[in-house]
């Protein structure tokens, strides 16, 4: 799939240092921090309906840069999310509190596009780009509201640009993109962390499962070990290099069949067909953009893979191997 966007993308639409105030901090049942992906690969269908299909521009994947970040929570090693006090119900008693986690976010999306837009001259490209990010300012991010920089604030402007066809010529030209975006750190999917986790695991421990190994890598664990000195000597699971590995959900698994549209009650749209899902986990990790070597290693796409009933976020992105980087940590 990496080699299939890598050949549909023809350019990038940045829109760089975005403020959003009050996004949505709870990813998942089991995971806080972050808004999901399923919110930006919703945000880019969404934008793209908005701005229809006359514009001649088709949206294929995000990605996403977190500059710098503000959860809404107090306490010491308790995280608490700073909840709103709800008016109160037709009785005159306190409502129910639904608890909401809420972040405030300075990020860069990157779209990859493709369309005959992509054939105007520069300054028609400036045009579209300052017009679809006036577009963005009308719609929520992760349920979060854009909010104009400060006064006197020097911020980039939305960016529309196209890949060379040599490669490395579009090499070149993404790594002048990258050095835009730092610092910041991109969000990249690391499944092979899970599988290979999985896979030591099991060899101690034959019956452990991917959500086991899921829990364990999500988590930080300490034990003793005894030296050759005679001194206990506590270890943990977090090596110095490893990475800044968190826990992501990445989509749904359906758990029912799929039901016509208007066939089950309460729906939120009657008009189209309905299936009850639960989340896909797996393992992201931040990394800062100039460790990227295309687009494809930043941008997240939806799949669908109706055999398994299975709505997944998906990215290509290939970590090098040690033996390729240098001191920086980038590919020699």
């Amino acid at each position: 799939m990496r080699a299939e966007l890598h050949s549909l993308i023809q350019g990038l639409l940045i829109l760089p240092r975005l403020r959003v105030q009050n996004a949505n901090a709870i990813s998942s049942p089991h995971t806080w921090g972050f808004p999901a992906l399923s919110a930006f690969t919703g945000l880019m269908t969404a934008l793209e309906r908005k701005l229809g299909a006359d514009r001649g521009l088709a949206f294929h994947g995000v990605g996403v840069v977190c500059h710098d970040y503000q959860t809404q929570t107090n306490g010491d090693y308790i995280q608490r999310f700073n909840l709103s006090r709800n008016p109160v119900d037709k009785d005159g008693g306190t409502a129910a509190i639904v608890e909401e986690g809420r972040i405030h976010l300075d990020l860069t999306l990157v779209f990859g596009v493709s369309g005959n837009a992509l054939a105007q001259n520069d300054e028609a490209l400036e045009t579209l780009a300052a017009e679809i990010g006036r577009v963005l300012e009308t719609m929520r991010v992760a349920g979060g509201t854009l909010i104009p920089p400060p006064a006197g604030h020097y911020t980039p402007k939305p960016q529309l640009t196209t890949l060379p066809e040599g490669e490395d010529e579009r090499a070149a030209r993404f790594r002048s993109l990258r050095r835009r975006w730092l610092p910041g750190f991109a969000l990249v999917a690391r499944d092979d962390l899970l599988r290979n986790h999985h896979a030591r695991l099991r060899e101690t421990e034959p019956g452990t499962t991917l959500l086991d190994a899921w829990l364990d890598k999500s988590r930080l664990n300490h034990w003793p070990e005894t030296s050759d000195g005679g001194q206990v000597v506590w270890r943990h699971s977090r090596q110095q290099g490893e990475g800044w590995i968190v826990p992501i959900p990445v989509g749904y698994s359906a758990i029912s069949e799929l039901h016509s549209a208007g066939s089950v009650a309460n729906a939120r749209d009657a008009a189209a067909p309905f299936r009850f899902v639960e989340s896909l986990y797996s393992l992201g990790e931040w990394i800062s953009p100039h460790r990227l070597q295309d687009a494809a290693d930043l941008l997240w796409y939806p799949a669908y893979d109706a055999a398994l009933g299975v709505y997944r976020c998906r990215n290509d992105y290939q970590a090098p191997s040690p033996s390729t980087q240098n001191d920086l940590g980038v590919e020699a």
